[in-house]
């Protein structure tokens, strides 16, 4: 089998079940099966695959052809420029999310010394981007799941980046510890929604994704502990889902905390809010 004939076979199954991006998966699980990037494999059409290599693809095609995500099949997913592993363990690192680290960074920069958190760290993409694009800083970050810190922390030895983590339910690990930032990507989806979903997402970790009956349980539990855990002058961004903008705003207000923003993504979907805790008086 030639890799033109792979690829034609790989998106004519994963059309069939239904496969968005079906072109791209294919060329993606070649890459990962040949070791060519994707120009040198568009460039090799017509190089025969070796039986070893078409035992790995027919393999990872009919796991893709099951609506298994292909960054699980790969095991690994690009998140700022850098590869982070990934695996059933984590909810796989999305675009949007990007944007809410662009938020922490810019306000880390300005610190001299700054203290950070990331809450509910899942893969630790977000605290392993926060100390690479911040070395300066501090770098803390939490889960409850002990399987997602395991991975969590092997993805910031393979990036080289000194962050602590905290195994707990979201602030119980971290009493008496205050950050200057505070970032979160927390489950929100409505629980009657998780089972609605498309097929690929509904492979990842339940307890990544369930954010109760209305999917605001996690942004209440946030707003409720922010203001013991974050410094006067401090930061606390989150993501969100749709439509839940201006409830998790209004939660953060409801807090006492100020200059409650909302902001939207690349897709102009409101996904950001962020607040600041006042500063102390003197």
């Amino acid at each position: 089998m030639t890799i033109r004939q792979a690829i034609l076979e790989a998106v004519q199954a994963f059309d069939a079940a239904g496969v968005p991006d079906s072109r791209i998966d294919a060329e993606l699980i070649l890459c990962h099966v040949t070791g060519l990037d994707r120009m040198n494999l568009l460039m090799s059409g017509a190089s025969e695959l070796t039986k070893e290599q078409e035992q790995r693809f027919s393999s990872l095609l009919l796991s893709r052809a099951k609506r298994t995500p292909v960054q699980y099949l790969l095991g690994t997913q690009f998140f700022f420029g850098r590869e982070f592993q990934v695996d059933s363990r984590v909810l796989i690192p999305r675009q949007e999310t990007e944007e809410l680290c662009e938020i922490g960074i810019a306000f880390l920069k300005a610190l001299p010394h700054p203290a950070a958190l990331d809450l509910c760290t899942g893969s630790g993409a977000i605290a392993v981007t926060l100390k690479a694009e911040c070395p300066h800083a501090e770098v803390s970050a939490s889960d409850l799941s002990t399987d997602a810190l395991a991975l969590a922390a092997q993805n910031a030895q393979q990036n080289h980046a000194d962050v602590a983590f905290f195994q707990g339910d979201l602030w119980q690990p971290l009493e008496g510890m205050t950050f200057d930032l505070i970032l979160s990507n927390p489950p929100y989806i409505p629980t009657l929604d998780c089972d609605t979903l498309q097929q690929e997402v509904m492979q990842e970790p339940r307890m990544a994704l369930d954010g109760g009956a209305d999917g605001l349980d996690f942004y209440r539990r946030i707003a409720h502990g922010t203001p013991a855990h974050l410094n006067p002058g401090g930061l606390i961004a989150v993501e969100v889902g749709i439509h839940q903008a201006q409830d998790v705003a209004d939660l953060f207000r409801q807090a006492g905390l100020c200059d409650v923003s909302v902001r939207k993504d690349i897709y102009g979907v409101e996904r950001m809010v962020s607040a600041r805790r006042s500063e102390a008086h003197v």
